[in-house]
């Protein structure tokens, strides 16, 4: 008797099963112990006895409709499916004998008789189960000839820019729509028709580009034939070997096989391994890698003194120097607070780590920070506040435990779309779901959903909301006062009670702020506070306000107040936006927090650092980005380092933003391409992508991936090891072989990763921090018994508007979002075939609104607010609400950030990005920002071309 581990290299035919019941059963006189429910395929398989198989694979429902894997059980009449039939104490199975083996023949023969002979030329040749599958049975002959009819004319669909659809190999498995159903929960295919003339169709038999598909490649990873197929696999072949790595979109952080051809990316297959994502994936991840190949790349470093300067390509040592020795003089005349640097989330947490340690080190000061400045730093605060800790409490599985999903400012399919669709199995298996957005969310219209409650809020009025539905929860009796009590400050929690209990905190009271009836948030409130799981996810609709913070402590409290923290399928989940915003916020990328969220002015913290950096550290927290900006108009702050972050089209204010930029003597960009920040820079120093490097990204549920290289650097370096050369030329030894010595260094100085390091990684495959003593193999839900500061605080979390009104001048409210095929500023998805679903940001527009100005769909609208002007295309649309529009921010000649005000969070200055007062007319001509950045746009590459044109030139020459 034996129990196999599991292998996510391995497909087991069918589902896992969970139960505390084993059952013991024999196959082909091997014993096999397995947990009650488990199909006798997958026992089978756990018994390395490999049944044949076409229509079933793990990590669908078992369908039972090839018939291939029929099976005799002793005792039972006929040739049951091993797919569908499970498991009984002491049954006897034989999955191989004379009877069976003719029965698969016959069965195999049938769906070659329909099939395409053009093996050799296949693209799925070396790698087609069907191919394997007649080799397994022994087909040697097809008696039944190809003159009858057949679909081998069928016409083939290559609609998609990624795979392309063949129904002449299709075999009918329904294995591409389950996989569509079950895994995405999209529903965009189905079978069509009847017997012989049963096909896949996706939509009502559209192309697929025309139909609902979202090219998650779902179901071209489950088809068993080349029927649905990468164009990259028709025209490179299959690949030879391959590396597992994590994806470097948004913060979901899937595990990838990089399937490769020597250094070439072939295709990127979702990893069954993977604890994020169990094997799915979203069209960015798996199929919009080209960008790191793009002609576009940045290939080698680049000095000019001023940006009006043709570029000048040159060695690294000497980029290197000429950026030493510039931030070398500005700080013996401008003073040693003169000189910052910024990192990126998209980034490593090694890369990260050093950028901080550069600038604290180095640079001898604490101006740093990190573009989750401007996304979820109120996160930081107010879990820091309530709870004790900078993050989310759970992991993704937890939310299949939930009784109700409360959504607050997120769209999770657009921008988290794996645990999108894996919160939406969920809602498929009966959760109920709270919207809380000024828009109609897709998650709303998740088929078969049976209980939705939209809440179309106000934008600017989150605090408002949470605060009536506290109110109901405290003054019907809602609350768990036995975990309160247990598990949190009495003191705090009277002070909250006795202030949330307050009249003007009742729905009513603030029907006429939030636009929300009053029934219905009371409905909310009850939903969520009786449910026995209440989950609640939450976006950048919650932090991007100027009362963020404030709304991230009234989440904390209303989690607290009714029991929702410390167990599975509950908790405060933060859906953090790019793919390392945890892990830079972990790294002590703020200026006022080391690594692990230590304050700089704690004495016995920085010591530390201090002992093991070996040079004094600055007790004083750094400028914020916001504070760089000004003090660079002011002549104060002369010199930036910046890496792998666009704060030219990712930070408000762009006209701001770029006047900040003109002012500096020396800015330092670390980039794969010319983008909108570097074309104010000085110092163009090429990047590299996560394909070309060694690593760990951070995820939003706190979980800590490896990044492993699979091409080498198109420049040469890695990321990390340029910020080495640029310390060490500024006079700061750093010596690191490889990030993995990072790592231990961050685990030696970080008392949350303490148990951190890339063996451990490697065994375990990905951890979740807190990792320590107490905690070795990582905290998958926290606040399980108590919280980090012992009692969890409820805060008082007062209503106060912003300052950005609507009046008859600007009488709408602009809000902004993401978009599934498009990635945050769209540096890399713009260079891939994504564009072909989103080449433009739009502005939605209700129609009640459009009617009165006249508007029409597709006319150019001048939108105007209190900071800029700019114009986008008119999308009408019932998606948004009357009074409120709404655009993307993935193209920067868009210009979205030119009418976004300065009005920022109270506490961490997050930007007010969702409140923008604004009009909105019909118009004939671009912004005069739109033409400005167009010239600008155009003297840059003409620049950027001039050296490389020389580049050209001297090589030739040689």
């Amino acid at each position: 008797m034996r129990i196999e581990t599991f292998n996510p290299n391995k497909d087991y035919g069918t589902p896992a099963r969970v139960s505390e019941k084993l059952v013991t059963v024999e196959i082909d006189g091997v014993e096999i112990t397995v947990p009650e429910g488990t199909s006798v395929m997958r026992a089978a398989s756990l018994a390395n006895i490999n049944i044949p198989k076409l229509c079933a694979t793990d990590n669908l429902e078992s369908f039972g409709s090839c018939r291939l894997c029929a099976v005799q059980i002793e005792g039972r009449r006929g040739y049951p499916a091993s797919c569908t039939t499970t498991v009984d104490e002491g049954m006897k199975v034989t999955t191989q004998n004379s009877k069976l083996a003719k029965l698969r023949r016959n069965v195999m023969e049938l769906y070659i008789s329909d099939h395409p002979l053009d093996c050799l030329t296949c693209p799925a040749n070396g790698n087609c189960e069907l191919q394997d599958m007649a080799g397994d049975v022994g087909l040697r002959e097809v008696r039944y000839g190809y003159q009858g009819e057949n679909h081998l004319d069928s016409e083939k669909d290559n609609s998609n820019p990624y795979f392309s659809f063949d129904p002449s190999k299709c075999i009918v498995c329904s294995r591409c729509v389950r996989a569509c159903e079950e895994v995405q929960g999209t529903f965009a295919l189905t079978i069509d028709g009847r017997g012989f003339d049963s096909k896949v169709a996706a939509g009502q038999n559209e192309d697929f580009m025309d139909s609902e598909c979202v090219s998650c490649g779902a179901c071209v990873q489950a088809c068993p034939t080349s029927t649905l197929m990468e164009k990259s696999i028709i025209e490179m072949g299959q690949p030879e070997h391959s590396v597992v790595t994590t994806c470097a979109y948004c913060g979901v952080g899937c595990s990838f096989k990089a399937e490769m051809k020597g250094d070439k990316v072939v295709r990127m297959v979702p990893y069954k391994g993977g604890d994020a994502n169990h094997g799915h994936s979203c069209v960015k991840g798996r199929f919009a890698f080209g960008y790191a190949t793009h002609k576009d790349r940045i290939k080698a470093p680049m000095i000019r003194n001023t940006i009006t300067e043709p570029w000048q390509e040159v060695s690294w040592e000497e980029a290197i120097n000429f950026a030493a020795t510039r931030l070398k003089e500005i700080q013996a005349k401008y003073g040693r607070e003169s000189v910052g640097g910024i990192t990126s989330s998209r980034c490593t947490n090694e890369e990260s780590y050093l950028v901080q340690k550069l600038v604290r080190a180095a640079f001898g000061n604490n101006n740093t920070d990190t573009c989750a400045r401007v996304c979820h730093s109120p996160t930081g605060y107010g879990l820091k506040v309530t709870m004790g800790e900078s993050a989310g409490t759970q992991n993704f599985d937890s939310v299949m435990k939930s009784d109700v999903i409360m959504v607050i400012g997120a769209n999770p399919t657009d921008a988290h779309p794996v645990f999108g669709s894996l919160m939406r199995r969920r809602l498929r298996e009966g959760a109920d779901l709270i919207v809380a957005d000024p828009r109609h969310i897709d998650l709303l219209k998740t088929p078969h959903l049976k209980k939705a409650q939209h809440l179309a809020l106000r934008p600017g009025s989150n605090v408002a909301l949470v605060n009536a539905i506290a109110h109901v929860v405290v003054t019907e009796g809602l609350e768990d006062r036995a975990f309160v009590e247990k598990r949190c400050d009495m003191e705090s929690y009277e002070k909250w009670r006795e202030f949330i209990r307050d009249e003007r905190h009742s729905p009513e009271a603030v029907e006429a702020t939030t636009g929300v009836a009053a029934d219905k948030v009371r409905q909310a409130a009850r939903t969520y506070a009786t449910a026995k799981n209440g989950a609640i996810y939450y976006g950048l609709g919650v932090t991007e306000h100027s009362q963020g913070s404030t709304m991230v402590m009234g989440i904390a409290n209303l989690a607290m107040a009714t029991g929702n923290i410390g167990r599975e399928g509950v908790g405060v989940n933060p859906l953090r936006g790019q793919n390392n915003v945890q892990g830079s916020c972990d790294m002590g990328s703020f200026p006022h927090e080391l690594p692990g969220y230590q304050h700089v002015s704690d004495d016995t913290a920085r010591a530390h650092f201090e002992s093991v950096w070996g040079v004094k550290l600055d007790n004083e927290p750094g400028l914020r980005i916001p504070n760089m900006f000004d003090s660079a108009i002011a002549g104060e702050f002369k010199a930036l380092y910046v890496q792998g972050e666009d704060i030219a089209q990712s930070d408000p204010g762009t006209q701001h933003v770029e006047k900040a930029l003109r002012s500096l003597e020396c800015l330092i960009v670390q980039d794969l391409f010319l983008n909108e920040t570097a074309k104010f820079a000085h110092v163009l120093l090429p990047g590299s992508s996560f394909l070309e490097k060694n690593g760990t990204f951070t995820n939003a549920e706190r979980r800590i991936n490896r990044v492993r290289k699979v091409m080498p650097p198109i420049a040469g370096k890695e990321d990390w090891e340029i910020t080495v050369d640029l310390s060490n030329a500024l006079g700061y030894p750093m010596h690191y072989n490889h990030p993995s010595e990072i790592m231990d260094e961050i685990a030696s100085l970080t008392p949350t990763f303490t148990g951190v390091n890339y063996d451990r990684l490697d065994e375990l495959g990905s951890i979740q921090w807190p990792c320590n003593d107490e905690n070795p193999v990582g905290m998958p839900t926290m606040h399980v018994d108590d919280f980090p500061i012992g009692k969890g605080r409820f805060s008082v979390t007062e209503y106060v508007a912003t300052d950005e009104r609507t009046n008859s001048r600007f009488p709408l409210l602009l809000t902004t979002g993401r978009i599934l095929s498009q990635y945050n500023v769209g540096a890399q998805t713009r260079r891939t075939e994504n564009q072909a679903w989103h080449n433009e940001d739009v502005l939605d527009i209700h129609p009640s609104d459009a009617e009165v100005r006249g508007i029409k769909e597709n006319d150019w609208l001048g939108i105007t607010s209190r900071a800029g002007q700019t114009v986008l295309r008119a999308r009408i649309t019932d998606k948004v609400l009357p009074g409120v529009v709404y655009t993307t921010f993935h193209h920067p000649g868009s210009g979205a950030n030119v009418i976004t005000t300065d009005n920022s969070d109270w506490a961490t200055n997050c930007p007010e990005y969702k409140v923008t007062a604004v009009q909105v007319e019909r118009v004939s001509q671009p912004s005069e920002w739109q033409q400005n950045f167009k010239s600008f746009e155009a003297l840059q590459m003409k620049l950027l071309k001039g050296a490389a044109d020389t580049a050209h030139s001297e090589v030739e020459a040689e």
